[in-house]
């Protein structure tokens, strides 16, 4: 999922209300997000999905906080990695192994007042 589309959709899966955190998913992907998800101490849901009567081997992924949403969550650095750090978009998004040690964030407001 790309981090520039902020909309916050929601959908049910398994009878529970979930915040959508990435759909087409492939399996290797869903396992990570699922894996940084729970050690955030997140509820994750997984919905594989079907392309006709078959499944496709995607899959859609949610939290059922129904407040959460990727792209904020991100970028104002909420989420921890397995190692300790903050979560990048790079890591977020598999592009890049790298976390961030030291403290940056994109929004510091307090900073300038």
């Amino acid at each position: 999922m790309s981090l520039n589309k902020g909309k916050h959709n929601i959908i049910e899966i398994d009878g529970v209300r979930c915040s959508i955190v990435e759909t087409g998913a492939g399996e290797s992907r869903m396992e990570f997000l699922k894996q940084l998800l729970e050690f955030n101490k997140y509820v994750v849901k997984v919905l594989p999905e079907k392309q006709g009567e078959e499944l496709s081997g995607t899959y859609t992924i949610g939290v059922t906080d129904v407040l959460f949403n990727p792209v904020l969550d991100i970028y104002k650095r909420r989420l921890i990695s397995l190692s300790g750090h903050k979560v990048t978009p790079a890591y977020w998004l598999q592009i890049s192994e790298a976390e961030t040690p030291e403290e940056v964030n994109y929004y510091d407001f307090d900073k300038h007042f």
